[in-house]
């Protein structure tokens, strides 16, 4: 465990005022408390991913590569998959290539669209940035395994309740 940043716990002191203020905090103190636990998590990962100049988002990238058929995607499926904006895609293939660990190739098939391929040492890179990150449990700390299967299936309930996917 690491020493803690404050003496105490910052969104439970925001929840008791804001039950003060405006009423039931249970809500509040969820969605500011998973906010902040994302934000905890990124940092990790993405000091885990530093000595190969990735973040997790670019990570993210190379894993989706990695894990297609042929080692290459259309920039619009990987947006698609990852749930991000066309222009975050385009920011990280531009990084990524410009690191040489993918390359942007014509699609045969149709020549309008362009593809994101993983290069060799996009692909050795991959696998030891994942090693990386593993070795730090993709910064899930002080939950037992089944904790963490739990905890994602409330997240899914979060997520499927919002739209992000069928029910």
């Amino acid at each position: 465990m690491s020493q803690p940043r404050l003496p105490f716990d910052p969104i439970d002191r925001a929840g008791d005022l804001w039950e003060e203020h405006f009423g039931d905090a249970t809500a509040m103190r969820l969605a500011t408390s998973v906010m902040r636990v994302q934000q905890l998590m990124i940092s990790a990962l993405d000091g885990a991913l530093k000595p190969f100049g990735l973040t997790f988002s670019r990570y993210e990238v190379l894993v989706l590569l990695h894990f297609s058929r042929s080692g290459m995607l259309p920039l619009s499926k990987i947006g698609e998959r990852l749930m991000v904006h066309p222009t975050s895609v385009t920011s990280a293939i531009d990084r990524l290539e410009a690191q040489g660990y993918v390359e942007r190739v014509a699609d045969e098939s149709d020549r309008r669209r362009t593809l994101a391929r993983l290069t060799a040492e996009g692909q050795v890179t991959v696998k030891a940035a994942t090693d990386a990150v593993t070795a730090i449990d993709f910064a899930i700390t002080g939950l037992t395994e089944r904790q963490q299967g739990d905890a994602y299936e409330l997240l899914r309930r979060l997520r499927r309740a919002a739209g992000d996917f069928p029910a």
